[in-house]
């Protein structure tokens, strides 16, 4: 067996793992990076996303931020438990530690981190700037980093080496390393020709994502996940190992393990979320060619996901957003469509049903139906949400209500892709991991997806600011908790 030693190993190399690198080796920790994609793929799911950050300047996170984690904290919670939680952290008993919901000091930590977190980040060479988004209507703001997420894993990378920090790639971590006294002291790996490594350290940073790539996972966890894929390529990498070995030692869980971040994809489409955000101007029918859902209740940042996972639910996990000519009417509308196929067209609705699959007595009924319900009066606003609503139509669509009757007709299929998980393990304000007794596992740390934090709906534009600003604490705390160097 192979050997390393270290005072902190991190293991994976997305947004969460680099960070959490970078931020150990401040704290004078030797720091040591276990990956399992190779140099030039690594970087997980933030490799592929244009990291939008739920931001209104770079030293301050959005006004609606704390109040929007703050909404779903978790189902059902024990009041009890939860008042106990205003008092201090390190006071808290060990029931209400390990409890699964989202507490008000992680919210609170979380927000006071994220403009100081985006700050550091600069000090590598990134930019963050407020850029086009594909929502054509918004219900907060955002920032994204110059050149996206890769920009993020390029430059973290190139300080990372400028220090000369270890990199273990085309490696997976497979178990933690306890120590007879309880504490974490490491983890075991295996080479990609299957030889096998230990990393011996002093403390352990699971940064390595959620279960999205791994069938079996979603298949216990998630209802109907044989209709999900992956966004993008970097979430077929992330396999839930760290949130595995994390609960294998004892962790708590926390998040919804039935849920995902949902997002409407063209399943024919290759490209790295290939994302559909252009249904509210139209209308969502299924394979039978029937509405099933509201297709715009809001502005389309805060609505699509509950929206994506109602078209999960449908006959094959599909459904096909069905457009006229009258989108060329709203502004923009192309910033929408992120697919690199082509609309389905044609001249009349009967020639779209047959080239969609779809039963055409039923979508001329539906279309019909939905005709017939739209207001004849009132101003059509396609940049705000404009309450032009159906009467009497079952299920309504509240915004954006205009006749689908001007040719050429046509339309996109869309599935239900999966972002990241939701499950993950309980962790401190620091991004301790908590254990299922409650007490603190000493020496083990986790970022980003490996945390569960999100129960209900994603917080949009959240998730990359999840894995900077605990990736940034957890490695900070993991170099104060590593001894000195001897002189």
């Amino acid at each position: 067996m192979e050997f390393l030693e270290c005072d902190v190993v991190v293991v994976g190399t997305g947004i969460a793992g680099l960070s959490a690198a970078l931020s150990a080796s401040d704290g004078g920790a030797d720091v040591v990076v276990v990956e399992r994609a190779a140099r030039g793929e690594h970087g997980g799911n933030t490799r592929y996303t244009e990291a939008f950050l739920r931001m209104k300047s770079v030293a301050e996170a959005s006004d609606d931020f704390e109040d929007r984690l703050g909404d779903e904290p978790g189902h059902h919670i024990d009041p009890a438990l939860a008042m106990a939680t205003l008092g201090e952290e390190a006071e808290w008993h060990p029931l209400v530690r390990a409890l699964n919901f989202t507490t008000p000091a992680l919210i609170e930590r979380f927000a006071q981190e994220a403009g100081p977190t985006l700050q550091w980040l600069e000090t590598f060479g990134l930019r963050f700037e407020s850029l086009a988004t594909p929502f054509i209507t918004t219900s907060t703001t955002r920032l994204m980093p110059v050149g996206g997420g890769l920009a993020l894993v390029e430059a973290l990378t190139a300080a990372a080496d400028a220090r000369s920090l270890r990199f273990a790639f085309e490696t997976t971590a497979r178990s933690l390393v306890e120590r007879d006294d309880g504490t974490i002291g490491g983890l075991r790996a295996r080479r990609a020709d299957g030889r096998p490594l230990e990393v011996r350290a002093d403390a352990v940073i699971l940064a390595c994502g959620g279960f999205q790539g791994n069938d079996e996972m979603m298949a216990r966890y998630v209802d109907r996940a044989a209709y999900v894929r992956p966004i993008a390529r970097g979430g077929y990498y992330d396999r839930g190992e760290g949130i595995q070995m994390a609960l294998d030692a004892g962790a708590a869980a926390a998040g919804n393990y039935r849920l995902f971040h949902a997002e409407p994809i063209d399943p024919r489409s290759g490209l790295a979320e290939p994302a559909l955000f252009v249904f509210p101007y139209g209308l969502l029918v299924n394979r039978e060619g029937r509405r099933f859902v509201d297709e715009a209740p809001g502005t389309v940042d805060a609505t699509y996901e509950a929206i994506t996972r109602r078209i999960l639910e449908q006959s094959g996990g599909m459904a096909y957003v069905i457009l006229d000519e009258k989108i060329e009417d709203v502004p923009n509308y192309r910033v929408a469509i992120r697919t690199d196929q082509p609309a389905i067209t044609a001249g009349s609705l009967d020639a779209l049903a047959a080239a969609l699959g779809l039963p055409a007595d039923a979508l001329a009924a539906t279309i019909a139906e939905y005709n017939a319900a739209c207001p004849t009066g009132g101003d059509f606003a396609p940049l705000a949400v404009d309450g032009r609503a159906t009467a009497g139509l079952d299920p309504p669509k509240s915004n954006w209500a205009r006749t689908i009757d001007t040719p050429p007709f046509r339309a996109y299929p869309i599935s239900c892709a999966n972002v990241f998980s939701f499950g993950g393990v309980q962790v401190t304000s620091s991004a301790q991991v908590v254990g299922g007794d409650g007490q603190v596992m000493r020496g083990l740390y986790a970022a980003g997806e490996v945390i569960g934090m999100y129960h209900g709906t994603y917080v949009g534009s959240t998730s990359v600011l999840r894995g900077a600003v605990f990736g940034r604490l957890a490695g900070a705390h993991a170099a104060r908790s590593s001894p000195a160097p001897a002189p």
